[in-house]
């Protein structure tokens, strides 16, 4: 399986290059931003505690976020990879997912980082939330640095185990999308020389 994580500040256009991936690679996109709103929308018990979570800009307690991803591992569990897109965005929650991956026989094949100045990132979410109304980018300030604070451990969690690509995740969507091929067909050359 091509099992890909892909990361990236708040507003650096996952949503958009995750679409672009699961396509080309026929990967099973998972998103926790999508579970969250699934659940939110559909008013369940556990939707009640993300939308909490959510709206003070913090983010959703390990527990929480594992028990909705391992259920979408087991689903796809025989499908040619796995897209996470947002997912781990801690090191805790990383070492959750290897070894729940292992479980199933298989593993993380790299990690691809989507890299964006700051100033870029707060006009994005601004004409974002303008434009869409998305609850989660109420406090553009606020989400950065619990990024910044929270998930960039987990790139050099990867990074240490020779898993990590960094993209440029600035100019038009075509020319990201070539920079991110370019790094998913070095980790299926990587993939398949172990």
């Amino acid at each position: 399986m091509l099992n890909i994580v892909l990361s990236g500040p708040p507003g650096a256009g996952k949503g958009t290059q995750s679409e672009k991936i699961v396509g080309q690679y026929q990967l099973i996109h998972i998103s926790t931003g999508e579970l969250f709103r699934k659940h939110i929308n559909e008013e369940t018990p556990i939707g009640a505690q993300v939308k909490k979570y959510i709206n003070e800009g913090q983010l959703v307690p390990d527990k929480f976020v594992m028990d909705m991803v391992e259920e979408k591992i087991k689903e796809h569990s025989h499908s040619k990879g796995l897209l996470f897109d947002g997912f781990p965005r801690t090191v805790a929650q990383a070492e959750m997912l290897d070894k729940k991956l292992t479980e199933y026989e298989t593993s993380i094949s790299g990690m691809i980082t989507l890299t964006v100045p700051e100033e870029e990132l707060i006009q994005r979410i601004k004409q974002r939330r303008n434009m869409l109304g998305r609850i989660d980018d109420q406090k553009v300030a606020t989400r950065i640095n619990v990024y910044l604070e929270e998930t960039l451990p987990v790139a050099a969690y990867y990074k240490s185990r020779g898993k990590l690509f960094n993209v440029n995740g600035v100019g038009a969507i075509e020319a990201v999308f070539a920079r991110i091929t370019t790094a998913i067909d070095r980790l299926k050359t990587i993939d398949q020389a172990q």
